[in-house]
């Protein structure tokens, strides 16, 4: 089993001791995601910028490991004001509708109260494991 690291360079990921990402056969296993700008270490105050940041700070990490937006399979969005998920909506739609990866939205309280948005997302690298014929196959 291979294992490969992907770090952001944020001080967040040495404090805790964690990984932005971990590849590990195929897989790409991205952290929770906030709206941090890591090269400037600071966050929006509003939802529609944070996630715009979320999701830059996805793309790139998912690029590090390989693979893009459309690899996804699985994404969770975590936020601390449920009232607030349809002024994101657009954004997530457009990054990663197009995957149609399994969802989860979940309501709950965030490590810093600026936080109003994260993201979590598993993805497949490209050509690992395609067996796109046998799914379009439905089961007897």
């Amino acid at each position: 089993m291979t294992r490969q690291h992907i770090t952001s360079g944020s001080h967040f990921e040495a404090e805790i001791g964690f990984s932005r990402a971990v590849v590990v056969d195929g897989w790409v296993f991205v952290s929770g995601t906030t709206g941090y700008d890591y090269a400037a270490m600071t966050i929006a105050p509003e939802i529609v910028a944070q996630c715009r940041q979320a999701l830059i700070n996805i793309r790139t990490t998912l690029e590090a490991a390989g693979a893009g937006f459309a690899d996804v399979v699985r994404v969770r969005y975590i936020l601390r004001a449920g009232e607030e998920f349809p002024l994101v909506l657009d954004m997530l739609r457009a990054a990663f509708g197009p995957a149609r990866p399994a969802a989860t939205m979940i309501v709950a309280g965030l490590a810093d109260p600026a936080m109003r948005i994260e993201i979590e997302v598993t993805a497949r690298l490209p050509g690992v494991g395609d067996h796109r014929g046998a799914a379009a196959h439905s089961p007897p």
